[in-house]
């Protein structure tokens, strides 16, 4: 999972790429901490999907420019549009299958 340096970088990144995820979170939240490495391995084991840190201590305003209410917040854009939205009581055997479902949708041309 890479660290997003200014809002303007994520927007770009969710406009240009085809399957992302954003995590929105604090440093200082243990269960952002702990479901970290588990989402970002769910979205490693799809070849084409990019994983994306906000880190909303140095990022503030990225929480008002996509609704973020609290943490963690987990957003999944495909071809630019939001298609998950995970936040607080995330099941991450659920945000796997709903990805995996979505990503396979996407890659086999039946989406659009």
């Amino acid at each position: 999972m890479t660290d997003v340096q200014s809002l303007d970088e994520l927007k770009q990144i969710i406009t240009t790429r085809p399957f992302v995820l954003a995590y929105f979170s604090r440093p200082d939240c243990g269960v952002c901490t702990a479901l970290k490495p588990k989402v970002s391995q769910m979205v490693d084991a799809l070849e084409e999907a990019e994983a994306w840190y906000v880190n909303l201590d140095e990022m503030p305003e990225a929480a008002g420019a996509y609704s973020i209410f609290t943490i963690p917040g987990i957003l999944l854009f495909v071809d630019g549009r939001e298609t998950i939205r995970e936040a607080r009581y995330v099941s991450a055997s659920d945000l796997e299958q709903s990805m995996q479902r979505l990503y396979s949708l996407r890659f086999s041309g039946e989406y659009q």
